[in-house]
């Protein structure tokens, strides 16, 4: 089958192998396109975007991949064991990767379906570890940006899925600032995403799950920054069009 090649690297995650002979016949993960005749995804980048339209498979690799480097499917540390609602696919049963030399000292796995609940937990652990965060009593945003500020550090690992959701463009800009400069001391970020802020980090690989097979992509080809230029140049005329009762 088909292999997906990018450039040579020294990531803690090298690359992604899918055993389609361990994935049960009926698993919804063989009719994503994006995976077709896809047996290995390498990594070359400290910052990997996953990009795609709603269904395309990306938070499903993200997914994946949490679990096999052994990360709380509903998000948080590796130390986190905690569960309100088994809802992931079995693809990661499929799916082995490849580490680089070195081993990440730290990690977290973030997504904005299960924030809530992450907040949650990142509130009673903390509680014990002298650290009391009162997450639920600050916005989404706030609480988000705070989980970010005491857990992103050098030589780590993480994993975010849509981490946008909570945050207004100007947060967004922080979070960025935050992912390069981390980046630039040793961290390994994948990030699945639809922010046109986001997807700016310079020198990031991004990874389009749309068209095909999981393949790069330049960041003026996105879907987001594609919508998002022809919006802010062209909205009077895009609303007309929209709106329009023909």
């Amino acid at each position: 089958m088909k292999k997906v090649y990018f450039l040579m690297n020294t990531q803690f995650v090298r690359s992604v192998q899918i055993h389609w002979d361990q994935l049960p016949e009926e698993s919804y993960v063989r009719g994503i396109p994006a995976f077709e005749h896809v047996d290995q995804i390498e990594f070359h980048h400290p910052v990997t975007f996953f990009v795609g339209e709603n269904g395309s498979g990306k938070s499903t690799l993200l997914e994946a991949l949490a679990i096999r480097c052994g990360f709380n499917p509903e998000g948080g540390t590796r130390n986190y064991s905690f569960s309100t609602y088994d809802d992931y696919s079995d693809f990661h049963e499929a799916v082995t990767f490849f580490k680089g030399y070195r081993k990440p000292k730290w990690g977290y796995f973030l997504r904005a379906e299960s924030f809530y609940n992450v907040a949650s937990a990142e509130e009673e652990y903390s509680r014990y570890g002298g650290r009391p965060e009162r997450l639920h009593e600050q916005s989404h945003g706030e609480s988000f940006l705070s989980i970010v500020q005491h857990n992103f550090q050098a030589d780590s690992l993480y994993l975010l899925d849509e981490p946008e959701a909570a945050l207004s463009p100007q947060r967004q800009l922080t979070l960025l600032a935050e992912i390069v400069r981390w980046a630039k001391q040793g961290s390994q970020f994948f990030i699945v995403s639809h922010s046109p802020i986001l997807l700016g980090i310079p020198e990031a690989e991004i990874l389009t799950f749309d068209d095909g097979p999981v393949h790069p992509c330049r960041y003026e080809d996105t879907d987001s920054y594609m919508v998002t230029k022809m919006f802010l140049e062209h909205r009077e005329a895009l609303l007309r069009w929209l709106l329009s009762d023909t």
